[in-house]
């Protein structure tokens, strides 16, 4: 393989093994406001010892998503060097507001987070607690407005040998090592035409990721008959979260779909496998495409994509064949895997609304009752379906803008770095997926222990106001 396909293979595997867990930290931070909270506003001990439990899982992920994520950013001068140049002025930005607004906040108060139980107040805790979930957030809003950028951007000039050009300027060949876009406006950067649609698809994703994170667990508790009344507190404040934040996953992915076909038509016509311009334009539910023949093979819903896209059925979708064939994504692997992302989409949704009905009905605990075991049993794994779905979300996002790097002005082929050999990529390859393989089984290790230790039953609250108690009291 060349150097473009193992630089692209090298990020792609570093990338999708980071993002196991910023989901998780930014779903399971915001689990830790609400137990947190309920512990302040009730008094229950219980709920204490929940947030002290699930706080030793975060603090498991957050130190993994902080190691895998600086390998990531240190590829942006090695394998792709003519791309960062070409974006620094805008990723520069982007990153530092990151650096400044977002990390520095999660981790100042990480340490209370982590070491602060019976050291300070409740609510002091708590505080730290609210500003290390809403650090998390904030780094999900820089990175995903980055990467908005790339996928529309907006807000720029281009500079090229020092002299101003306007952002639709056509690059040729010989300016992209001269060439860089430069911001222009600042905010019109960061509210690119795709950015609120992604942030906000990307942010109700990480939510589910941490309301079935903690359904799993609870579950497995209650199945196992340890925990009890912290398997049931958690699964009454997992399942309707979940159900509630599915809802709005749905109405958030209608809204990037009309996005996508505004700004990037071609993705839309890869994620639908949809060759000609047609009117009444089909959806398709599940399917197989035949990108010899440029047909899609599977079960149709007729009008349907034109409907969701446009509001009306006699609408058109643009096709493939209206761009250059140099200009189409691979069909086959984007249609694939946004199927898979909506297959697991409605399988949360199920499970969540399911459970949330089983609830209100007070039949989920029962012992007797077939349904109510058949759920739980589902839950268990289920804490993959939202890990699933976010990487295969990102996959589409990723392939579905190919050929290009920063859409519609820099080729992929024309961002990596030309010094580095194919060599040089295919053994550091090697090497990053030995270490991460080695690094999640590290993980894997952990988080199991810590799973199957439990909540501390004797871990209480030492304190009560506004008080704290002294380490050693």
């Amino acid at each position: 393989m060349d150097t473009e396909t193992l630089s692209r293979i090298q990020f792609a595997a570093t990338i999708a093994f980071h993002y196991f867990y910023p989901p998780i930290s930014i779903g399971l931070g915001l689990m830790l406001v609400f137990m947190e909270g309920l512990y302040l506003k009730t008094g229950e001990k219980i709920w204490h010892q929940m947030a002290h439990f699930w706080t030793r899982i975060f603090g498991l992920v957050f130190a993994m998503g902080t190691a895998t994520g600086i390998v990531m950013e240190f590829q942006f001068g090695t394998n792709w060097a003519t791309y960062s140049r070409f974006v620094g002025d805008v990723f520069g930005s982007a990153l530092a507001s990151e650096g400044i607004f977002a990390f520095m906040l999660e981790a100042g108060f990480l340490s209370i987070l982590l070491f602060g139980w019976n050291r300070v107040s409740k609510k002091t805790h708590f505080f730290a607690t609210c500003m290390v979930c809403l650090g998390a957030h904030f780094s999900a809003i820089w990175i995903v407005v980055a990467n908005s950028w790339m996928q529309t951007p907006a807000g720029f000039h281009l500079e090229i040998r020092g002299e101003r050009f306007p952002a639709n300027y056509p690059l040729r060949v010989e300016d992209i090592p001269h060439a860089r876009a430069v911001i222009e406006d600042f905010w019109a950067m960061v509210f690119n035409p795709s950015s609120v649609d992604r942030l906000t698809h990307t942010v109700l994703g990480a939510w589910l990721t941490g309301a079935f994170l903690v359904a799993s667990v609870s579950s497995y508790f209650f199945l196992r008959r340890r925990h009890l009344e912290i398997a049931r507190r958690g699964l009454r404040l997992a399942l309707p979260f979940a159900a509630v934040v599915s809802l709005l996953q749905f109405l958030s992915a209608h809204s990037t779909a009309k996005g996508v076909a505004a700004n990037q038509p071609a993705k839309l016509a890869a994620m639908e496998g949809i060759y000609k311009t047609e009117a009444a334009a089909p959806l398709t539910a599940i399917g197989w495409v035949d990108e010899k023949n440029e047909r899609t093979i599977g079960l149709k819903l007729p009008g349907m994509l034109s409907f969701l896209v446009h509001g009306k059925i006699e609408s058109s979708v643009k096709g493939l064949k209206e761009f250059p064939p140099q200009d189409r994504p691979k069909v086959q692997p984007v249609f694939q895997l946004f199927h898979l992302m909506v297959a697991c989409a409605f399988a949360m949704a199920g499970l969540a609304f399911v459970g949330t009905a089983l609830l209100f009905q007070d039949r989920l605990f029962s012992p007797n009752f077939a349904p109510s075991r058949w759920l739980l049993l589902a839950l268990v794994p289920a804490v993959l379906l939202p890990h699933i779905a976010g990487q295969a979300g990102w996959f589409v996002a990723e392939l579905g803008r190919q050929p290009w790097i920063v859409y519609g002005l820099l080729r992929t082929s024309q961002g990596f770095s030309e010094v580095v050999s194919a060599n040089q990529v295919l053994t550091s390859l090697i090497l990053f997926s030995m270490v991460y393989a080695l690094l999640f089984a590290l993980f894997i290790y952990l988080l199991n222990r810590k799973i199957h230790h439990g909540p501390d039953e004797d871990h209480l609250p030492k304190h009560d106001g506004g008080i704290p108690a002294r380490a050693n009291a």
